[in-house]
């Protein structure tokens, strides 16, 4: 059985072992003992039964050895997850939940058969079909849905179409209703379109507008299918309804350089106005506290409307649509920038996608794509309000002057290569990326000031046999070219030595808390002895909780080590998110130097607060000190999971902002609650912003 899967997975590219597969959580969990009410005995031995056949004739598979494994093995996992989730979080199941499960378990025996036969049918399936992929995030398995078109062929490049999903309610069977669409399990008819393009469907772990992992997930899923289907880099489209058009803004403006264009259909652009919309029973987000507020910038697209300078932009709306004014704000912003929103406005229309409508923005998005996306344009303006968002294709923003206030760079490319950037705003350190300033004699300009760029002509003439620095920005491995850095000095304009390493705030580490969960994270539990009983019962509770949340409603089970079970490899691939104190946890103690405050057995010290460690305890996020020169930079966290809880997750995706900034203090009580649901006893004394050296502010 297990040869026939190694040998059907060998031919797998090699790109996909970019995963070990080995300790893939979806396949270790047994169904929960009890499972929902209204499951009969008979419906739940026979679930229980396929269920373990079919995770015992997995296991094995992902135990091996071989990576490529990972290739089809999320094909079949996707099945069996969705089962669990749907039997682990539902209180009840009608009828038709229990056919539809059963549904499901039936589609993973007819892949995991075929598999095992040696074959894999699906890869050839045209029309609707469901695959998955193996999250970076937390190793989870996650699905995407494909619609493959008549005329698609391997090895003729096609336009590839991200379609984002809209608001759904987060409950147990959110996964086997999102597989639903698009699966016909292979052997049912499958009629397939003849459009000229592929269409795929990220869930994006449900329900959070695109944002946080469901972020990195839409850009894993579009990798994913890059590896699996000839797809056109330069054609691929970013568009979505009502929550999908809102994940549509946020995404494609603050990512400008990687589609070719957007096509938001009637989405919400802002937080406090969306809050306020009449007649749809919203919760209000009033007046915040000045360090959420300045964070909505983070997340707010409607504050990078400069961007669809860059990126074109074809939105679609109903005029009696209840959220219209969504598109008036972002078209009043356009104009602010000196640009004009194509909005198409079907008339007597509400919140629905008119087909007359549709038919029209599809239209015009595949005329702006047909010849693909510029790579190299000769003029760039790039806004942005955070180093989370740093990059316009061969232009890169390394360090702001402060974070959450707007940063806005312009550069324009001469006939003769020259450049010219306009002095920009907020910004402190910059790149230019290749393939930009690479031929010899090249002169840059910045704020009218030209700036000596030494020894270019040489470092160009050496270049030819280099590979660039993996760290570098915009390096690759094996390309010769080499990035420009360039930094503010003294009120002059500058070019970096080649040896200069970034420091304080940068891409990839510039917080707030909830950015350590957007990429690979490891929570590690503190097993020696802790300093505070009461800050190791809130400590363990805020993980219990943590470990709650990010399952229901992330679609993943947290990925946990004991502080003894860490290696270096942890480390260096991994945010650490520590819980304790330095008692309980070697690596809190360990990365004490490395944070900005003083943490001893009788007081904790943050800025001029100097508070008891009894009963306080921190929760903050700073560059890991366990990381070498060679290594991608990583977060160390101390005592925190996601900002936002269940009374936040479990209703409307607006409400999934930030509760804390980079630092926090809470008063904490010994006696907590055993329930992950419940609220935790605990006080906010006082949270904040680190400034852009990583220094504590309040």
């Amino acid at each position: 059985m297990l040869v026939g899967l190694v040998a059907l997975w060998h031919v797998a590219p090699a790109a996909a072992q970019a995963h070990q597969i080995a300790g893939l959580p979806d396949l270790r969990a047994e169904l929960p003992s009890t499972l929902p009410g209204r499951l009969s005995a008979a419906d739940d031995a026979d679930i229980r039964a396929r269920y373990s056949d079919v995770i015992a004739r997995l296991r094995p598979v992902r135990q091996a050895i071989f990576p490529v494994l990972q290739f089809h093995l999320p094909d079949v996992a996707i099945y069996t997850k969705a089962v669990l989730w749907a039997l682990r979080y539902s209180p009840s199941l009608s009828a038709d939940d229990i056919a539809l499960i059963k549904r499901t378990l039936s589609h993973a025996e007819v892949r995991l058969s075929a598999a095992e036969a040696g074959s894999a049918p699906w890869e050839r399936l045209q029309g609707r079909l469901v695959r998955g992929f193996i999250s970076d995030v937390d190793g989870s398995v996650q699905p995407y849905g494909l619609i493959v078109p008549s005329g698609y062929r391997a090895g003729s490049k096609m336009r590839l179409d991200v379609v984002l999903h809209g608001s759904v309610k987060p409950d147990g069977m959110a996964i086997v209703h999102f597989l639903r669409p698009y699966d016909r399990g292979g052997a049912e008819a499958n009629p397939a379109p003849s459009s000229d393009f592929i269409e795929l469907f990220p869930m994006g772990r449900v329900e959070n507008c695109s944002r946080w992992a469901g972020e990195t997930d839409v850009f894993e899923a579009i990798e994913d299918v890059c590896r699996r289907y000839s797809i056109d880099r330069d054609r691929i489209v970013l568009r979505g309804m009502s929550a999908g058009a809102s994940s549509t803004w946020h995404l494609g403006l603050k990512h400008p350089d990687q589609f070719a264009a957007l096509g938001p259909y009637c989405g919400y652009v802002d937080t406090h106005r969306f809050s306020e919309t009449p007649g749809m029973g919203f919760l209000k987000v009033g007046p915040l506290p000045d360090y959420q507020e300045k964070m909505l910038h983070m997340l707010d697209s409607v504050d990078y409307a400069a961007n669809a300078g860059v990126v074109p932009v074809v939105a679609a709306i109903g005029d009696k649509d209840p959220f219209f004014q969504a598109h008036v704000i972002m078209g009043e912003a356009f104009r602010r920038e000196g640009l004009q929103m194509v909005n198409l406005i079907s008339p007597g229309t509400a919140h629905v996608q008119d087909p007359k409508n549709w038919a029209e923005q599809m239209r015009r998005i595949a005329e702006l794509v047909e010849k693909g996306e510029n790579r190299a344009p000769r003029h760039i303006r790039f806004v942005t309000w955070t180093l989370k968002y740093s990059r316009c294709h061969w232009l890169q923003v390394l360090a702001l002057g402060a974070h959450y206030e707007r940063a806005e760079i312009e550069a324009r490319v001469a006939d003769n290569g020259d450049i010219a950037v306009s002095e920009p705003r907020n910004v402190v350190r910059f790149a230019i990326l290749p393939p930009m300033l690479q031929k010899p004699g090249a002169r840059l300009s910045i704020g009218g000031q030209e700036v000596a760029l030494p020894g270019l002509d040489r470092r160009l003439a050496l270049s030819s046999g280099r590979r660039s620095v993996p760290d570098e920005p915009g390096g690759q491995a094996g390309s010769p070219a080499r990035p420009i850095i360039l930094e503010r000095r003294g009120g002059h304009w500058a070019a970096a030595g080649a040896d200069a390493r970034p420091t304080g705030k940068r891409p990839g580490l510039q917080g707030p808390i909830d950015d350590a969960f957007t990429s690979r994270f490891l929570c590690v539990r503190g097993t020696g002895k802790p300093w505070s009983a009461a800050v190791q019962a809130w400590s363990d509770a805020t993980l219990r909780r943590f470990a709650y949340e990010w399952s229901r409603y992330f679609a993943g089970d947290l990925p946990v080590k004991n502080d003894t079970e860490v290696t270096a490899e942890d480390c260096r691939r991994c945010n650490l998110i520590l819980f304790g104190d330095p008692g309980s946890n070697i690596w809190i103690r360990k990365a004490l130097p490395a944070l900005p405050l003083k943490w001893s057995k009788t007081a904790l010290q943050i800025g001029a607060m100097r508070l008891t460690s009894a009963d306080h305890s921190p929760a903050c996020i700073a560059p890991s000190p366990f990381t070498g020169p060679g290594d991608a930079g990583r977060y160390v966290l101390i005592n925190s999971g996601h900002t936002f809880h269940e009374s936040e997750l479990a209703k409307f995706n607006y409400l999934l902002f930030p509760r804390l900034g980079d630092w926090a203090v809470f008063a904490v009580d010994p006696d907590q609650p055993a329930a992950p649901a419940d609220p935790l006893h605990e006080t906010l004394v006082e949270s904040g912003l680190c400034d852009e050296q990583w220094k504590l502010t309040r």
